[in-house]
């Protein structure tokens, strides 16, 4: 089912068969460099089944990233609810696979997640948070209009959260 739709993209919800899509990301070393470690192929389904799970409770989760041009899958973009320094918040996250990377597909996906989150779900605010070294991610959420909110510690790893506000309310 599609949930959102960009000038290039369209966000749908996962099915189990995206496993072997989605394991170009998520089990690749590079692409999950700044994760503990990349998935095995169980993982990944587990993965998916989280999102599943996330849309029945919460009408949202990673939904799975498609280039209209070519149905290509990209990789996941979506809203998720994490732990931030102790508090739930609906976060943004993205993974996208390397070859489509610096195409600005996950600043186009992040910020239709954006308006999604502030116009449908109608969320106050929306985060995004990733370990310091995690340049890449942080960039897509300034370009986004997210701005430092701040650090807090992780998996034992210092993490960098970003915020935006809803100004449309």
């Amino acid at each position: 089912m599609k949930i959102l739709e960009t000038k290039r993209l369209y966000l749908r919800e996962f099915v189990l068969d995206d496993k072997l899509e989605l394991s170009k990301v998520l089990s690749d070393p590079e692409s999950m460099q700044y994760y503990t470690k990349p998935f095995h192929l169980e993982e990944v389904e587990s993965w998916i089944t989280w999102n599943l799970d996330n849309y029945k409770k919460y009408n949202h989760g990673l939904w799975a990233v498609i280039l209209k041009d070519g149905e290509k899958f990209l990789g996941d973009c979506g809203i998720t609810m994490q732990l931030i320094d102790k508090e739930t918040v609906p976060e943004i996250g993205f993974h996208i696979i390397k070859d489509y990377c610096n195409q600005g597909y996950a600043t186009e996906a992040a910020d239709a997640c954006k308006e999604y989150a502030f116009n449908v779900l109608k969320y106050p605010k929306v985060f995004s948070y990733t370990t310091l070294k995690n340049i890449p991610s942080q960039k897509v959420a300034e370009k986004i209009g997210m701005q430092i909110y701040k650090e807090f510690e992780k998996n034992g790893e210092k993490q960098i959260a970003q915020v935006i506000y809803n100004t449309n309310e």
